[in-house]
C-alpha cells in the first residue's frame, strides 16, 4: 500500500480527488465491514513516486492522519493478504490482486523501520 489512513481521519475526504491513481474511498464507499474513516486500497496506491509529497497528505488537514505503511510487492505479501485491516480486489481474470501479482511503486527512501513504525508522511516530509 505505501500510505494508509489512520483513526485520526476527519472523513473530509479532501485526500481522494487528489489521489492520481484513485486509490482513496470514503467510509461509505471501504471495502472494510464497518469502517469508520477514510481507506486507502493498497493494490492501488503509488505512493505519488512521480511527485515531491504523496498528493493524499499534502492535502489532508488532519496532523498524523496518513502514514507510511509497507510497500505493496511480494516481499511484504502476508502484510497485505489475510489482514483485517486491508480488503485486496480481485480481478476478473488475474484473480486476487495481490503484491505478487500487482506490485506497485514505492519510495525507497524511505526505511523499513519507519514504515513498520507508522511514522507519519507529513511530519517526515515537513508538510506541518
Amino acid at each position: 500500500m505505501a500510505v494508509r489512513i489512520t483513526e485520526s481521519c476527519t472523513n473530509c475526504d479532501a485526500c481522494i480527488d487528489e489521489c492520481p491513481a484513485s486509490a482513496i474511498v470514503s467510509a461509505s464507499d471501504s471495502p472494510l465491514s464497518r469502517a469508520e474513516y477514510t481507506y486507502v486500497k493498497p493494490e492501488k496506491c503509488i505512493e505519488c513516486v512521480d511527485a515531491a509529497v504523496p498528493k493524499c497528505a499534502d492535502v489532508c488537514p488532519t496532523e498524523g492522519c496518513i502514514v507510511w505503511d509497507l510497500p505493496y510487492v511480494a516481499e511484504h505479501e502476508d502484510h497485505f493478504v489475510g489482514n483485517d485491516a486491508y480488503v485486496i480486489r480481485v480481478h476478473k481474470k488475474l484473480g486476487l490482486m495481490s503484491p505478487s501479482v500487482s506490485p506497485q511503486p514505492w519510495r525507497e527512501t524511505i526505511g523499513l523501520a519507519q514504515r513498520q513504525s507508522g511514522v507519519s508522511v507529513g511530519e517526515m516530509l515537513k508538510l506541518y
